[in-house]
């Protein structure tokens, strides 16, 4: 039976190159959509726009829910090549791209590099790993960082039990550790820390290894995580009083202890979740969990068991908070990767392979069979006929996961395991892909790309532009400026206690606003037009949509 290890030289570079480019190819291609693309798009345009790139701001008010790291490297993007669609999405494309070679690389490094060449290719492959990384979130770049970091401790830990101090190898990857925490918490804050301290922890406790607390040199190590992320806290801090209250109890110990943010689920959430985000390696992951309570004999320090527990502790640690997103328990799936990395590498030669496609071939042709009654999700703000164009996209993906499986299980039988994992890996990356692109068939209702577009050139920028009773996560990066809010709050509610006089508390002072003003702009819900019209107020409807009119003055 053919090993991955023959998959060298020519052969791997051309795949390499022509994943490079499945990858990057298509961020253009589709429109910003509400709301998490919107407000880490505007959050950097402001950046530019304004100068400063201390305190975030969106709408032109002061947010403060999450630190500044992706908000700067997607400025520098603006910056450098200016304000697209693919700009907007080039740091979590490009953190997730690190994140398959991370994984590839440090399972290599670790377990050998028939086990590093698959781990790399079930990540690329995976579901949810693959959609997170095409889309404008926090959640990848976070994600890298604690994976790196997660598989940094692990190689920082390959001396030799006899040696009683860390080679200088060992020590740079202790330290590189560090670097790669102190770029989590700026990502997304203290589960930067939190999470891979409790981890340290809880495989000390298990293994009984008191020592590796001490081996990871956490006293230096807190050192340079605190020069590193230390001076912006500071900073904002300084220039915003407010700011310490908020990011650290606010958005850490309420969100996880609270429902105040409106995303409770129950604790069995995060199960689902997995199990569709690993697709189409569902045949793997049972296997790949047991095999990282495996220990490697003769060694001090258990890498599977490490993972193992990174895995499990964020899986846990997620699905006890009260407030749950489906892409929180990201950061485990490159550990998952490398885990199922470990055990299809031990059994290609005494096991056939193949027998892991057969989840993809049945959820495939599931796919397949269900793809007609996605118009049954329409409604009056989302018809029917964009469920219809959705579908042809939603056909092609589906198609591509069951070929993959098909492909890779007919290979399998001939005995060819690099094609077998490489089959169901673009299998899975193109269903993924053909989910992402065909959702910009909904992007009329979902993205103000088309409203903006139909009145940019008519808005001048000293004119006011209200957003009344609404607001609209992707207007403002598309119209390039701020709106002023009216009697709407919602995320910025804090930033508005901080600025009031940049907020309209109701309908009345907006009607004050827009009675006063020659000429003036504003957007709002067709519910609201209704109301304004049957008020008498001057305002002409100028484009609408099923969720947005868009009205000026005169």
């Amino acid at each position: 039976m053919r090993r991955l290890t023959e998959l060298r030289g020519g052969p791997l570079l051309a795949l390499i190159l022509i994943f490079t480019l499945a990858w990057f190819g298509t961020l253009e291609q589709r429109r910003l959509i509400n709301p998490d693309e919107g407000r880490y798009s505007e959050i950097p345009r402001e950046m530019v726009a304004t100068g400063d790139w201390l305190t975030p701001r969106l709408n032109g008010i002061k947010y403060f829910e999450k630190p500044a790291l992706q908000y700067w490297a997607t400025a520098a993007a603006f910056t450098v090549f200016g304000e697209h669609h693919w700009t907007a999405r080039l740091w979590p494309a490009l953190t997730g791209f690190l994140g398959i070679f991370a994984t590839t690389f440090a399972t290599a490094r670790l377990f050998g590099l028939q086990a590093g060449l698959i781990a790399g290719a079930v990540l690329a492959g995976s579901l949810l790993w693959n959609v997170i990384g095409h889309v404008n979130t926090l959640d990848m770049g976070v994600s890298f960082f604690l994976a790196a970091a997660v598989f940094a401790l692990c190689l920082g830990q390959r001396d030799d039990v006899n040696l009683r101090e860390p080679s200088p190898e060992s020590r740079r990857w202790q330290d590189g550790a560090w670097v790669l925490l102190a770029l989590a918490i700026l990502s997304k804050g203290l589960i930067g820390l939190v999470l891979p301290a409790a981890a340290v922890v809880a495989y000390a406790v298990w293994e009984r290894d008191w020592g590796f607390i001490l081996r990871i040199r956490p006293f230096r190590g807190l050192m340079i995580l605190l020069a590193i992320t230390a001076p912006w806290f500071i900073a904002v801090s300084l220039a915003n009083p407010e700011f310490a209250r908020f990011f650290f109890i606010h958005e850490h110990f309420e969100r996880f202890l609270t429902k105040t943010h409106g995303r409770y689920q129950p604790m069995w959430y995060f199960i689902p979740i997995l199990l569709i985000g690993m697709l189409p390696w569902l045949g793997s992951l049972v296997q790949g969990i047991a095999a990282g309570f495996r220990r490697d004999a003769g060694r001090r320090f258990q890498p599977r068991r490490f993972l193992l527990v990174w895995a499990v502790l964020v899986f846990v640690f997620f699905s006890a908070s009260s407030s749950k997103l489906a892409s929180y328990i990201l950061p485990i799936f490159p550990a998952l990767a490398a885990l199922i990395g470990v055990h299809l590498a031990s059994h290609v030669a005494s096991r056939r392979i193949e027998w892991h496609a057969l989840p993809a071939i049945v959820i495939g042709a599931g796919c397949l069979f269900l793809v007609p009654y996605v118009t049954r999700f329409a409604n009056e703000q989302v018809p029917a006929a964009l469920y219809e164009a959705y579908q042809p996209w939603l056909y092609a993906g589906a198609i591509a996961l069951l070929l993959g499986g098909i492909v890779a299980f007919w290979l399998g039988r001939k005995g060819h395991s690099v094609a077998v994992v490489f089959a169901l890996a673009f299998g899975g990356f193109a269903f993924g892909q053909g989910f992402l692109l065909g959702h910009d068939s909904l992007g009329t209702v979902n993205s103000a790309h088309d409203v903006a577009a139909a009145i940019a050139s008519q808005v001048s920028p000293d004119a006011p532009f209200f957003s009344v009773n609404t607001y609209d996560q992707t207007l403002q990066f598309y119209l390039k400026r701020t709106t002023t809010m009216v009697a709407y709050r919602d995320e910025l509610g804090f930033g508005i206690e901080q600025e009031p006089q940049k907020f309209i508390p109701d309908i009345a002072g907006f009607e004050s606003a827009w009675s006063a003003a020659p000429v003036a702009w504003a957007l709002m819900s067709p519910a609201t037009w209704k109301e304004m019209s049957e008020k008498g107020l001057p305002m002409t409807e100028v484009v609408r949509d099923t969720r947005r009119v868009i009205v000026r003055k005169p």
